[in-house]
């Protein structure tokens, strides 16, 4: 699969973050054995979770991670891509370096809070034990358009809502309707 492809997934899970009413940002980790070729299997799909589970650090990447973590049974991502819908926020990135992801796609940069290029870029600093690879601006102005259309509706004050049960909020690969909050399952 392209990134294209993959990034198309990503935007699947933000517009059920714009059904829930959250910010619509959604995020993909796919793995292969080989981190040089175009990435394998998707292991995991998110979206943000903030306002449903009123948790600030429930953003899509994250919950991708933690799910990730546990179904690939390690602390290390090393053969992983994330493929999100908006470029992370400085805790998002601080996640990515720490769990060594190859590789990070985005599709368009937060000029407010952005922390991959933006405002900053962590997680491409020299400094550091650990670079990631990355690609943005990929299918950007679909993530844009949804971006803004949720943020016009919240400016007028429409509400969207289609809050169903908590475990339609957030999916491993191949198994809508899981929980993130309550366990993981190998795959």
């Amino acid at each position: 699969m392209s990134d294209k492809r993959w990034m198309q997934e990503a935007l699947k899970e933000a517009e059920k973050a714009f059904r829930l009413g959250e910010v619509p940002v959604g995020a993909i980790i796919t793995h292969s054995d080989d981190p040089d070729k175009l990435p394998g299997e998707l292991v995991v799909r998110a979206h943000n979770l903030v306002e449903t589970l009123g948790d600030p650090t429930a953003h899509a990447e994250i919950i991708a991670i933690r799910l990730a973590v546990d179904i690939l049974q390690t602390k290390w991502l090393s053969g992983c891509r994330i493929y999100v819908t908006l470029e992370p926020c400085a805790m998002c990135a601080g996640a990515i370096l720490q769990v060594r992801l190859s590789r990070l796609i985005y599709s368009v940069s937060d000029p407010k809070a952005g922390a991959c290029g933006t405002l900053e870029n962590l997680v491409q600093d020299a400094r550091r034990n650990h670079q990631v690879d990355m690609t943005f601006g990929v299918l950007a102005d679909r993530s844009r358009e949804l971006l803004r259309s949720f943020f016009r509706h919240r400016r007028r004050g429409a509400r969207v809502v289609d809050r169903g049960g908590l475990e339609n909020r957030c999916a491993f690969a191949g198994t809508e309707g899981s929980n993130p909050s309550l366990s993981a399952t190998k795959q």
